[in-house]
């Protein structure tokens, strides 16, 4: 520890995706920034991630958005299909007046991807970047925050960024709630797309909608890997199991799918699933001088793809109200830091509520069956391409993710973005 710095402007907790951007973000604004991680290497694990063009305008603001379209697709279309008939329900074409609206592209890249274009710009910044620290608890005393690690140092520093993910420690300084149990579980996959890949969808985003099931598949890696998610509703997960010893419960979860479901199910990796969770919405995520930000302020359920396009935005608006409040033409303030939180937790945990809400319920649209299903179908068919109706509130243009031109509600089950 002794070569690194205990006294920083801002110390980041956390070397994800919220942690990443918001050290880069706050080092560009000017900041002496240190980030801390317990892994002993920076890395994520993982498969494909989707960029929606709310998470692209803040790549694109920071000089990265070319790096991500370098090493990712961007897919020519959206589509939902039902899983047991196969045919389509709806599809939202991604280019041409889709990008011009929103001002950025779609894009689907792999997790470890954009974790190397974050870190990788991090580095060049000269964000100070230390593993191996667990940090077990903050406190603000006067104008200084202070994070105590396991290994018993100190950190000190003007502010500080809890950037620790959904199983937050530093969260339990704000707040007692937990994580709550979707039901839910994932398996995912990529392999290699080879002469012997069914051509049929290659360049698109597909979503197969089934009861208590769906499957997602899309192209990463300028279209030489197949990107595959399952998820299900697992009945040893709702008994408490996190890992199940067995295949028996995704074979039968997707037993009455079309043989194109049925197929894809040979991509995944079934070493690990990954069990579905978030948290309930709450409305402050600051003390002192200490904020959350990303998934331990707002852990979300997959079905918007939106876990870390909202961690971009959370950085995105950090970086303005730390400008207006911190790092002024005047000069830099460090006293204003509760002010520029205060106004960020203000700007953002409205909007973050929604995000979560929303996939809550975009989630179990999904996965009805009888009349129900019948019913979603039809609302589905009913949406033509090119109806920016139930995307504008989540992808408009505006501040960093906040529609200048849609602040009314749009019909709950279709306030769609696209699936993890």
């Amino acid at each position: 520890m002794s070569d690194y710095p205990s006294s920083t402007d801002v110390l980041v907790v956390g070397g994800g995706m919220a942690g990443l951007a918001g050290a880069l973000v706050l080092r560009e604004n000017g900041a002496a920034v240190t980030l801390v991680e317990v892994a002993p290497e920076f890395g994520e694990i993982g498969a494909g991630l989707q960029m929606a063009p709310n998470a692209s305008r803040a790549l694109k603001r920071w000089g990265l958005l070319e790096k991500a379209l370098e090493i990712g697709v961007q897919p020519k279309h959206l589509v939902f299909r039902d899983a047991v008939s196969g045919e389509e329900l709806t599809r939202q074409s991604l280019g041409g007046e889709f990008e011009q609206r929103y001002g950025a592209p779609y894009v689907v890249i792999h997790r470890s991807d954009l974790h190397r274009i974050l870190l990788e710009a991090c580095q060049e910044a000269g964000v100070t970047l230390v593993n191996d620290v667990r940090v077990q608890r903050v406190e603000t005393e006067g104008n200084k925050a202070r994070a105590y690690t396991s290994a018993g140092e100190v950190f000190e520093a003007d502010a500080i960024l809890a950037a620790d993910g959904l199983k937050s420690t530093l969260r339990s300084t704000i707040s007692t709630d937990s994580p709550v149990p979707s039901a839910y579980v994932a398996y995912r996959g990529t392999v290699p797309i080879t002469a012997e890949t069914p051509a049929t969808d290659l360049e698109d985003v597909i979503v197969y909608l089934g009861p208590n099931c769906h499957l997602v598949q899309y192209p990463l890696r300028k279209g030489k890997l197949l990107n595959t998610v399952a998820v299900f509703k697992s009945p040893s997960f709702e008994r408490g199991e996190e890992q199940y010893g067995g295949v028996d419960e995704l074979e039968d979860a997707y037993r009455d799918c079309v043989p194109a479901v049925q197929n894809a199910l040979k991509n995944l990796s079934t070493a690990m699933r990954w069990p579905m969770y978030d948290r309930d919405p709450i409305e402050n995520w600051v003390t002192g001088r200490m904020t959350l930000i990303g998934d331990s302020a707002h852990p979300m359920l997959q079905y918007l793809a939106q876990g870390a396009c909202q961690a971009l935005e959370d950085a995105a608006v950090l970086q303005d109200v730390t400008l207006e409040h911190v790092f002024t033409p005047e000069g830099v303030d460090s006293g204003a830091w509760p002010a520029a939180f205060k106004e960020f937790n203000d700007t953002r945990a409205g909007r973050t509520a929604r995000v979560q809400r929303t996939a809550r319920i975009w989630g179990e649209s999904w996965h009805v069956s009888g009349v129900a299903r019948i019913l979603r179908n039809m609302l589905f068919k009913s949406r033509g391409d090119g109806n920016f109706e139930y995307n504008d509130w989540l992808y408009g243009k505006g501040e960093p993710g906040v529609p200048a031109d849609a602040r009314r509600a749009a019909v709950p089950m279709l306030e769609s973005g696209a699936p993890d």
